[in-house]
């Protein structure tokens, strides 16, 4: 069992920074995959970015290339969202997302997630 906590969400002017991290607990955080997704009010919940157990290997979502980065440090169970340039469409609560196959691949679909934290809201104001 991994439980994750989100933080770092808040409200940012478009352009601006934000960097989301989640916390694991567990002495197993190293062999999870990990994913971050986004739920904006109306729509289905939407892959961001994931990393592999790893960290050999990171996959974006078309509309964060170039702009937001993951990154996992396994020495303090916590993986991070740096997002820059951010827009107001990306307005949304971040969830992060805990994978335990150990693929080499990153997941897009959230159903191949098995544990999940609550969320933290971000809101870009134009």
């Amino acid at each position: 069992q991994v439980q994750l906590v989100e933080s770092g969400g808040g409200l940012v002017q478009a352009g601006g920074s934000l960097r989301l991290s989640c916390a694991a607990s567990g002495r197993t955080f190293n062999m999870y995959a990990m994913g971050w997704f986004r739920q904006a009010p109306g729509k289905e919940r939407e892959f961001v970015a994931g990393i592999t157990w790893s960290g050999g290997s990171t996959y974006y979502a078309d509309f964060v290339k170039g702009r937001f980065t993951i990154s996992r440090d396994n020495a303090k169970n916590t993986v991070y969202l740096q997002m820059n340039s951010l827009k107001p469409e990306d307005t949304a609560v971040y969830y992060c997302a805990a994978d335990r196959g150990r693929s080499t691949i990153v997941k897009t679909f959230p159903a191949e997630y098995d544990y999940w934290g609550q969320g933290t809201q971000v809101t870009v104001s134009s």
